[in-house]
């Protein structure tokens, strides 16, 4: 398929609301899990440990349990309130950063970790308010996009579309943000189209 310049109409492709589903879907699986792990082995916990027993231990399990449903739903309902808009590359920053790390050793066992971090400040053309994108020792993204570059941001999906594409050797999946070759009609990794 060849690249055009603008943005592409493939975003309605049934693909997307599929992905969106299943990707809620095993969001809330993933997070029943965790949650029937942590009630499950607070129990166990409670039962054979000196430390502390039931119900208090199984009262922490399901707090736990509860956090992570929550943490399902709440990333579930954003994802539902996220809006489409479209807007301009504005800034590019490449800034030299540390933090401590812990060895996990003890809790005075630390290191500094130095790393890089790339961002690409995006602005909403109606509303001016911005956006970053940030990314760790990896300049892949900051590469990708040039200061006055339009762009849109695809609702649900929290990715960004490029509106001109032709110069490009690589594309972003809208679905998975899995980076792919331009020359793909759909993404190696979740097969939804490459919006190109």
């Amino acid at each position: 398929m060849q690249v055009k310049i603008g943005y592409s109409d493939r975003i309605s492709d049934p693909a997307f609301s599929k992905y969106l589903k299943n990707t809620s879907r095993w969001s809330f699986i993933f997070s029943l899990i965790l949650a029937l792990i942590a009630i499950i082995g607070f129990y166990i916990y409670g039962e054979t440990s000196n430390e502390m027993d039931n119900p208090q231990a199984l009262y922490i399990g399901f707090g736990i349990a509860g956090m992570f449903l929550l943490i399902s739903l709440y990333s579930t309902l954003s994802r539902k309130r996220s809006k489409t808009w479209d807007g301009v590359v504005v800034d590019k920053e490449i800034m030299k950063k540390s933090r401590q790390q812990s060895t996990g050793s003890g809790k005075n066992d630390y290191y500094i970790h130095y790393y890089t971090e790339y961002s690409v400040t995006i602005r909403e053309d109606k509303s001016g308010k911005t956006h970053k994108l940030t990314a760790e020792d990896d300049d892949t993204q900051y590469n990708y996009y040039n200061i006055g570059d339009k762009v849109r941001h695809h609702g649900g999906l929290n990715s960004y579309e490029k509106y001109d594409k032709s110069n490009d050797d690589i594309i972003f999946c809208n679905a998975c943000a899995t980076l792919c070759d331009i020359k793909d009609d759909t993404c190696w990794r979740c097969s939804t189209p490459l919006l190109k």
